[in-house]
């Protein structure tokens, strides 16, 4: 007999909403496998730890015994989800989108186990439904149910255009959870509207409505802003192991805490204790440590983590400078101040930036901390500058 209250707990790790709770616990007690659904867009060919987050969620599922559905939006891709969006978005073609599937499928076996995950082709369903059904589709919904979203709603009253085929993209996403029959989706809190329209087309086609578990988006490296490529502050699951390990060494202790929730395969219990060993004196180094670790040999191996961690102990915490940092060359007669060359190598967003970080004992040239915010740079180099932990240029000068 399954344990309802335990699943629940799982189920509900890092979830910000559950809607219907009620319903989720019926189905649970049925004692049958769920049909769990999630979809994926491959707009992209890389995913980044912001987008495990729900895989991870899927990941609990099947751990629990339930049939796990992975979405792969071959035809929705081609629209372009305006969720969150505050302009149209390019489609895709589908020889894009099928390329972007395929590394899509080597990446997410990587968390999942693929004799237990069915992959999905949205485009199954949606090819045959044609002009005459996606009429019928679209008589579901009105526009001003549409509007009622709150990007689009924004968008209308700031005068901006909203093509008519982004008011198809919730309809087809909840159509895919009538295809699939799905007990329950999984989805971003950006995801709600789209979401909740499946529940409603599948009452409308008479089954059973699915319930929808939304996860929180996940905030990148910045500790501010949602992980994403074109912010910069992302960590990719297919980039280089001491990448991946030295971005995540560079989260602030308390976003570390947020990311063991919604990332680490650990236990409640076991994250519990190191948390507390933490409160009571433990260096939280030794916890994001532990992480990264985890995080890299999950996507390369034990073998790939403990090298690693290795190499981060060889280049930050005994001194050493990387081999592969990046050279800049400057050109000019001169005189060049420390500050500007800071700023002009990337390593400061203006000289004002670079002075604070000077006075605050930041800044390293040629490994030794740089404590004369006036020094004026003498010759070509190269001259090896570090903010920071992580950040290193190497910058030569063609006077």
């Amino acid at each position: 007999m399954i344990d309802v209250e335990n699943s629940l707990s799982l189920i509900k790790r890092g979830c910000e909403e559950l809607l219907v709770e009620a319903e989720l616990v019926e189905k649970l007690k049925s004692g049958r496998p769920l049909r769990v659904k999630t979809g994926f867009d491959p707009t992209a060919p890389d995913l980044h730890l912001g987008h495990t987050v729900l895989i991870n969620k899927m990941r609990h599922f099947q751990e629990l015994g339930h049939h796990i559905m992975f979405l792969i939006g071959d035809f929705t891709g081609m629209i372009g989800d305006p969720s969150g969006k505050n302009t149209t978005r390019p489609p895709l073609t589908r020889e894009q989108i099928l390329e972007n599937a395929r590394t899509y499928q080597e990446q997410v076996f990587k968390i999942l186990d693929p004799e237990k995950t069915e992959i999905c082709f949205n485009s199954t369903w949606m090819d045959p439904l044609g002009a005459a059904g996606m009429l019928r589709l679209a008589a579901t919904h009105t526009v001003a149910r549409m509007l009622e979203r709150d990007d689009f709603a924004k968008r209308y009253a700031n005068g901006q255009s909203i093509a008519i085929h982004e008011f198809l993209y919730p309809l087809c996403q909840g159509y895919d959870s009538v295809a699939m029959r799905a007990d329950i989706e999984l989805g971003g809190t950006d995801q709600k509207f789209n979401l909740l329209v499946g529940r409603e087309l599948q009452k409308h086609y008479g089954q059973a409505p699915q319930c929808v578990l939304m996860m929180p988006l996940l905030v990148g490296l910045d500790g501010v802003n949602k992980m994403s490529k074109s912010l910069g502050n992302y960590v990719g699951i297919n980039e280089p192991p001491r990448e991946i390990f030295g971005k995540l060494m560079s989260v602030s202790d308390d976003l570390m805490w947020r990311y063991y929730e919604l990332l680490s395969f650990r236990s409640d219990a076991e994250i519990a204790r190191l948390r507390q060993e933490v409160a009571e004196g433990r260096n939280p180094r030794d916890a994001k440590v532990a992480f990264a670790q985890e995080i890299v040999a999950r996507f390369h191996g034990q073998q790939a983590a403990a090298d690693a961690l290795a190499d981060f102990e060889a280049r930050f915490r005994h001194g050493a400078i990387p081999d592969d940092i990046e050279e800049v060359s400057l050109a000019g007669e001169g005189p060049w101040t420390i500050a500007q060359v800071l700023k002009q190598a990337g390593l400061s967003a203006s000289t004002s930036e670079a002075l604070r970080m000077i006075d605050q004992g930041g800044v390293r040239i040629d490994g030794e901390k740089l404590s004369d915010r006036g020094l004026v740079l003498e010759g070509e180099g190269p001259f090896v500058l570090q903010v920071g932990k992580r950040r290193f240029a190497r910058v030569r000068i063609a006077r």
